[in-house]
């Protein structure tokens, strides 16, 4: 019976033909190696020369196993290699991390780099910030290759010089770039500017919450003072007010006098206006502003507001439109009327003499639409986003007629005390129109 000896030898007779002459050849290409293997003897070694070819095949059949098995183990070995800058590189993650982002990173940046990474030269462009800050030193003017490498954004090696370029990155948008002199791989090169971008992203997002906090505690401050102010005129005002009424009363004025004293009634008025709104702005930019609700029918309440603006639109006829003629809201009713006080009286300063002032409210389905309409000197659009902030005034128009830069702050304030919004159109053709937009239903957040 066959054993194990028979079963190779059959194995090997069937693979490796014998040519009778002595010799047997082994195709170990055949098990995947490119290589010829040549026995040769006599035929009485014949079963000596099988044998030896059945070792060369399972030899030949287990090396592609044997060989993965070694690159496994190379690879493990790799894996183990600590890359020669991966230390010094989480060193300069580490610093990066701790810098004082008071102050602008790009010095730092540069300092921290060269030292670590024993730079001959560093240079980095800060591009929100416009400046270079270049370390080491450098064969050629720094500040231009670093700015043309932002414009063109050219990153690139070039080992022939020494010099890496990048590009700084922060959600595909260019922000800076940076120059490194000395041994960097390109893959280090990548690593520094990430982290570099991720250090100016920080630095600037804290700059603009710094400053954000700063303009906010500083208009808190202006809008206390105000306040303070505007209650402080309110004494004397009253005091001049009656001193000019007296006088009007004791009579036997001359022409000159009353004149005079009418003078003093007129600025006294005005100035006890302007408190007023200084008063209102105050208040409506203060977080205790509440709304006091109540349903207000829309046409007699525009009537009132015309009645009390009679002398200022004089020149001016006043269309009134309200659809429907029955509308009304729930809302605060001063705080509309002084929405509507500042756009009427802001139409009748600067509509052209005879137009006419067209004021309309309509219902849609969700909102209530104010708007005051009058042909007058256009609003360029690069101010209309800004025409209602505090102080702000067109250049445009402010020299058509006098104003403080408040009233359509307090408009503003009027509608957002209401969860509303305001919005203005301007065409040299079809006139300027301010809108209002307060919402039907009182929205949920705003108190009662």
């Amino acid at each position: 019976m066959p054993g194990a000896a028979d079963f190779h030898l059959y194995t090997v007779k069937k693979l490796l033909p014998w040519n009778g002459t002595g010799e047997m050849n082994v195709s170990v290409s055949e098990m995947g190696l490119p290589a010829v293997l040549s026995i040769t003897g006599t035929a009485s070694h014949r079963t000596a020369i099988e044998w030896l070819a059945a070792l060369v095949i399972v030899a030949a059949a287990s090396a592609p196993v044997v060989w993965k098995k070694v690159r496994a183990a190379r690879r493990t070995d790799s894996a183990h290699t600590p890359c020669p800058y991966a230390e010094k590189f989480c060193e300069f993650a580490l610093q990066a991390t701790q810098m004082d982002m008071q102050c602008e990173p790009g010095p730092q940046l540069a300092t921290i780099l060269r030292t670590i990474f024993d730079l001959d030269a560093v240079a980095i462009f800060d591009a929100d910030l416009h400046k270079v800050y270049p370390i080491g030193a450098w064969f050629s003017d720094p500040e231009n290759m670093v700015r043309n490498t932002y414009l063109f954004e050219t990153a690139q090696d070039e080992p022939e010089i020494g010099l890496t370029r990048r590009v700084l990155h922060i959600g595909g948008l260019p922000i800076g770039a940076l120059l490194l002199r000395g041994e960097v791989t390109s893959a280090l090169g990548n690593s520094i500017a990430c982290m570099v971008s991720i250090t100016f992203d920080r630095y600037h997002s804290h700059i603009n919450a710094s400053r954000t906090e700063s303009a906010r505690q500083s208009e808190q401050f202006r809008t206390m003072v105000l306040d303070n102010l505007a209650h402080a005129y309110k004494t004397p005002l009253t005091a001049i007010r009656a001193a000019s009424t007296g006088l009007h009363e004791m009579g036997h004025l001359s022409a000159t006098q009353m004149e005079l004293v009418s003078l003093i009634e007129e600025q006294a008025d005005a100035l006890s206006d302007l408190t007023t709104r200084l008063l209102k702005t105050a208040q409506l930019e203060s977080t205790a502003l509440t709304p006091q609700w109540e349903p207000v029918a829309i046409a007699p309440l525009i009537d009132d507001v015309l009645a009390s603006l009679q002398d200022e639109r004089h020149n001016s006829p006043t269309q009134v439109i309200v659809l429907p003629e029955e509308l009304s809201l729930c809302c605060d009713r001063d705080l509309l009327v002084a929405l509507l006080t500042q756009y009427i009286d802001n139409a009748g300063k600067y509509a052209y003499s005879r137009s006419t002032i067209t004021v309309m409210a309509a219902q849609q389905p969700d909102k209530v639409v104010f708007s005051v309409h009058n042909m007058g000197p256009t609003i360029p659009p690069s101010d209309q986003e800004r025409i209602f902030d505090r102080y702000f005034r067109s250049p445009a128009s402010s020299e058509s007629a006098p104003g403080s830069g408040i009233g359509l702050s307090v408009a503003r304030h009027a509608a957002e005390a209401h969860g509303g919004s305001v919005w203005v159109t301007s065409d040299p053709h079809l006139g300027t129109t301010f809108f209002a937009a307060l919402p039907l239903a009182r929205p949920e957040g705003i108190q009662t």
